[in-house]
């Protein structure tokens, strides 16, 4: 038998056991001393009945806290709203990596002799790469009890000697040793083992900023490459198909639509130099690219509908667009001092051009191959987002200054399209739909229009629109509130925007609702998201949305209480990554 059905099995009398014991208590011999008062992020592995998660976030910590068995379903039932419940195990972690967070303590409380020993090491590796710089990492191990038990509860046997081992590998101190007697069990104690982080605090951005600022650039690709890998990162961790220990893989073909979206307002509307002065114009813009000079960048999104006739020219503008990746900046990335070692793995593939409808789907981007990236890189990527885009688009704005050094750029010769109808179609666009800010991504701008008209619709139905926040009726003009600031993360997806009374709304203003206040609304955005958007015609682009913009969804057709679930993640991220002011009804 193994542990996970043991633990089904005797879930409640387990829980019961779990629960009659203190976590104060049972934590006294390391956390006075070591678990310091200003709370920050906690993971719980092995969480069990909650017990220990629910202590850690009465003092103020928020809490994932990870459960393979039944225990779980019980706990989250009656658990404190700081914890978030999730179904992962060790040793991959799986699920839990995906969200792409650190923590500044991981706790192991009688969970490590279930991890079978030629798996341990790599458990450990990836419990470390978990961690915030000076984190905290903690691990009880039981020593006694019946030996019958402990077979048929799937235990391993360990050794402070081995945990110490594998920290020493990795550069991560020792700060505790100690033991002490089970508090109800006589013949059972428990070794504690707290380990911590170093303070290097620097994680990949040493690689980043050598590729921003200090390589050689004979164009803007390297940046652009770079830049879109940041947005996807921070904005689409759905889209990722594959992760091991060591990478991610991404669809090649999500690459390319955004050096569309990038590179279009960029050389079309405000014709900026994207390489120095000299004839001709981009091998990679091609007639396709010029044609897409009557779509709006903001159109290019994920879940996007394309009819057959743009469809065909949307699949050969991306084509030409994964051949110059592949060619250019994938190739002349690489580490400093080794070698020409590349920093990214390619593998793109043509894709076919059919005259039939498409949508912008993980499964249609993945015609065109996949980008593998180092997995501590992407996580770099989408934890400092909001610090690299700016300095990667500062220094872009540094090369186009340099670049634009003659009257002659603005030389409509210089930047002619392949034909007259394309430019035409360029010129006809209007000013409307031209940001002044030829760096801005079109998602950068403020749009509630789709759900205000939806809320409208739904009250004029009779249906009783409610505010998320205060849980009262709204009767006047109805406000659509970003869940999540848009002053801080922008993004106007459907799952993201919430009926909301005006003057809630203005109270709310720019900030993260906490915990707590998610945790209130849970109910009430369930119904929301319901009456909205499910068994309607946006249903489709609503779970798309979800799917890619927010972390830990794995199915293509998520549950309305997985998606409420991944959105708590996502503001522990905001929180955690940007240091977010919160709000609280």
């Amino acid at each position: 038998m193994n542990s996970t059905r043991y633990y089904d099995l005797n879930s409640d009398a387990l829980f019961a056991q779990y629960d009659g014991v203190d976590a104060a208590d049972v934590h006294e011999d390391w956390a006075p001393t070591h678990l310091r008062e200003e709370p920050g992020f906690a993971c719980d592995i092995g969480a069990g009945s909650g017990r220990d998660a629910n202590w850690l976030a009465a003092r103020g910590w928020e809490v994932v806290a990870v459960e393979p068995s039944a225990l779980r379903n019980l706990a989250a039932e009656r658990s404190h709203p700081g914890v978030v419940w999730m179904d992962d195990a060790l040793p991959d972690l799986r699920v839990l990596r995906a969200l792409g967070r650190r923590f500044d303590l991981i706790l192991l409380s009688a969970v490590w002799m279930h991890v079978a020993q030629n798996v341990r090491e790599r458990a450990f590796r990836i419990l470390s790469e978990l961690l915030n710089p000076s984190g905290l990492l903690v691990f009880t191990l039981r020593r006694g009890g019946d030996a019958a038990e402990n077979v048929a509860r799937g235990f391993h046997d360990t050794s402070a000697e081995e945990l110490i081992g594998f920290a020493n590998r990795r550069a991560i101190a020792l700060r505790n040793h100690s033991t002490q007697p089970d508090l109800t069990r006589p013949g059972i104690h428990w070794e504690t083992l707290v380990f911590s982080m170093p303070d290097d605090g620097t994680g990949s951005l040493p690689l980043l900023r050598h590729v921003i600022v200090n390589d050689n650039k004979s164009s803007t690709y390297k940046l652009g490459l770079l830049r879109i890998l940041v947005r996807l990162a921070e904005t689409a961790p759905g889209l990722v198909i594959n992760r091991t220990d060591d990478y991610v893989e991404i669809p090649f073909g999500a690459v390319g639509l955004y050096w569309l979206k990038q590179y279009l307002p960029l050389v079309l509307h405000h014709r900026l130099p994207q390489r120095p002065s000299g004839p001709g114009g981009y091998g990679w813009a091609k007639d396709a690219f010029y044609r897409l000079g009557n779509v709006s960048p903001s159109d290019l999104r994920l879940g996007a509908r394309f009819d057959s006739d743009r469809a065909v020219i949307l699949t050969h503008a991306i084509n030409d667009a994964c051949v110059n990746i592949e060619r250019m900046p994938v190739r002349y990335i690489t580490y400093p001092a080794s070698g020409n070692r590349q920093l990214f793995e390619s593998g793109y593939t043509r894709a076919q051009a059919t005259a039939r409808p498409i949508v912008l789907s993980r499964e249609y981007l993945t015609q065109f191959g996949r980008l593998r990236i180092p997995a501590l890189l992407w996580q770099s990527l989408g934890q400092f987002a909001c610090w690299l885009e700016p300095v990667i688009v500062r220094e872009w704005r540094q090369l186009t200054t340099n670049w634009d050094d003659s009257a002659s750029l603005r030389n409509t010769a210089r930047w002619t399209t392949p034909t007259d109808q394309s430019a035409a179609v360029v010129r006809d666009r209007g000013a409307e739909t031209v940001s002044n800010d030829p760096f801005e991504w079109t998602e950068s701008r403020y749009d509630t229009s789709v759900a205000l008209e939806r809320a409208k619709q739904l009250r004029d139905d009779g249906f009783a629109l409610t505010c998320v926040w205060s849980a009262s009726r709204i009767r006047t003009a109805p406000h659509i509130d970003h869940c999540f600031p848009w002053a801080r993360w922008r993004n106007n997806d459907l799952w993201n925007l919430l009926p909301a009374r005006g003057n809630i709304n203005l109270r709310k203003s720019d900030r993260l609702p906490s915990s707590i206040a998610m945790a209130d609304a849970r109910g009430r955005m369930l119904e929301w998201w319901r009456h909205a958007w499910i068994q309607s015609p946006q249903e489709d682009r609503f779970l798309m949305e979800a799917r890619y913009s927010l972390p830990g969804l794995e199915v293509d057709t998520p549950g309305l209480e997985d998606i409420f679930i991944a959105a708590q993640h996502q503001r522990a991220r905001l929180k955690q990554d940007q240091q977010l002011i919160e709000w609280q009804i």
